[in-house]
C-alpha cells in the first residue's frame, strides 16, 4: 500500500508543477485559482510522502517521488505546454524511469 501512496504522492507533485505552468499562462483571477491548486496539490503530495517514509527507506521514497515528479512534469511539459520532445530528452527520461523501477526492485 505504501508504494501506491508514493505513486499518488508523485502524481500530486506533477499536478503542483502543472499548476505553476498554468498559473504562468493565466490572466486575472484565474492565476489565483491555479496557485490555490498548487498549494493543495503540494500539501497532499508532502503529506503522502511523510506517511510513506514511516515505512519505506527515506532515500528510496524520496528518489522515487522526485523521479515520478520529474518524469511526469517533463511529459506534461511536452503534451500540455508544447515543449520540445527531442531524442535526448526522451532518452534521459527513459533512463530515469528505468532507475525508478530499479530502486523499487531492490528496496525491501
Amino acid at each position: 500500500m505504501n508504494w501506491v501512496l508514493l505513486i499518488i504522492a508523485g502524481l500530486f507533485e506533477v499536478a503542483f508543477a502543472a499548476c505553476l505552468g498554468k498559473a504562468k499562462e493565466a490572466k486575472g483571477v484565474d492565476v489565483t485559482y491555479w496557485y490555490i491548486g498548487f498549494l493543495v496539490c503540494l500539501a497532499i503530495s508532502m503529506l503522502l510522502l511523510v506517511k510513506v517514509t514511516k515505512q519505506l527507506p527515506i532515500g528510496t521514497a524520496y528518489a522515487v517521488w522526485t523521479g515520478i515528479g520529474a518524469v511526469g512534469t517533463v511529459l506534461v511539459g511536452i503534451l500540455v505546454f508544447k515543449e520540445p520532445a527531442t531524442f535526448w530528452r526522451l532518452f534521459f527520461i527513459t533512463t530515469l524511469i528505468a532507475s525508478i523501477v530499479g530502486l523499487k526492485m531492490v528496496s525491501h
